[in-house]
């Protein structure tokens, strides 16, 4: 039986993972890998790669890693034609690359506040930016960026500057998506919720709960109405859906991955 994406080529930013588990982007490498697509994997330090690149060969899958700063325009522009150097086009783009820093409006120091900014949104218009023109040249595409739910909501600590960022992902997408349209080129935004990846562990544990990771996975837990946590496999199926030729007639619009959260009135 055939794959879902087979034949295509996927760079997927921020491929590698800060630890061991399933992060949203070691999963869409694996995820596209085992649907036939060839990954291009993209991250800024290539020890956070290693288990992507494992996971994805044992799956069967063809995957090309490569160190790049994406909001830095002249690297992405280097990635993105050496991606085509190494498989002569490129079908999917999956921008996956983001963080949270903690703070409010008037507690964020002004360098976090643009540091969040190049990070999350950015990094976003940049590499869209470098690839759009190949894929309206091939006359066909599908870019699927990844948001947030601290873009729909507020999450349990103020955080306004990644929100902020998540938020503007979701227009970028729509705007990007009607105006490529009819260009061959899909445009959609996958927006994750509070999901138990590796990033708890190692990161959002000490900015949030003191270093108690129970803790944090409790307070998260109880903003889902169906009771458990998702992890980073979600995110890539619903990827996995809108780069595939399924959602054909599907863009500049939003899949909610939170079990439910976003929706919830308390």
């Amino acid at each position: 039986m055939t794959g879902r994406l087979e034949g295509k080529v996927a760079i997927v930013t921020g491929a590698g993972c800060v630890g061991p588990g399933w992060g949203n982007g070691r999963a869409t490498c694996v995820r596209f890998a085992e649907e036939g697509a060839k990954i291009f994997a993209v991250d800024l330090k290539s020890d956070t790669m290693e288990e992507t690149i494992a996971r994805t060969r044992e799956a069967g899958g063809e995957i090309e890693p490569y160190l790049c700063d994406v909001t830095d325009f002249d690297a992405v522009t280097a990635m993105v034609e050496a991606c085509i150097a190494r498989f002569g086009r490129v079908d999917i783009l999956v921008n996956n690359v983001g963080g949270s820093a903690k703070g409010g409006a008037t507690e964020l120091d002004d360098a976090t506040w643009h540091k969040q900014l190049d990070f999350n949104l950015k990094s976003v218009f940049l590499t869209c930016k470098a690839v759009l023109p190949h894929m309206v040249q091939q006359e066909s595409g599908a870019i699927v960026n990844t948001s947030s739910t601290s873009g729909l909501r507020y999450t349990g600590a103020p955080q306004v500057a990644y929100a902020s960022a998540k938020a503007a992902i979701i227009q970028f997408s729509r705007v990007t998506a009607v105006e490529f349209a009819a260009r061959g080129v899909r445009v959609n935004t996958v927006v994750p919720g509070q999901l138990h990846t590796p990033m708890v562990e190692t990161r959002l544990a000490g900015q949030r709960a003191g270093g108690d990771v129970d803790a944090l996975l409790q307070s998260r837990l109880k903003r889902i109405p169906m009771g458990w946590m998702g992890d980073g496999r979600d995110t890539a199926n619903a990827a996995l859906f809108l780069a595939s030729d399924e959602a054909r007639f599907v863009t500049g619009t939003e899949i909610v991955v939170d079990g439910g959260m976003s929706v919830r009135c308390d």
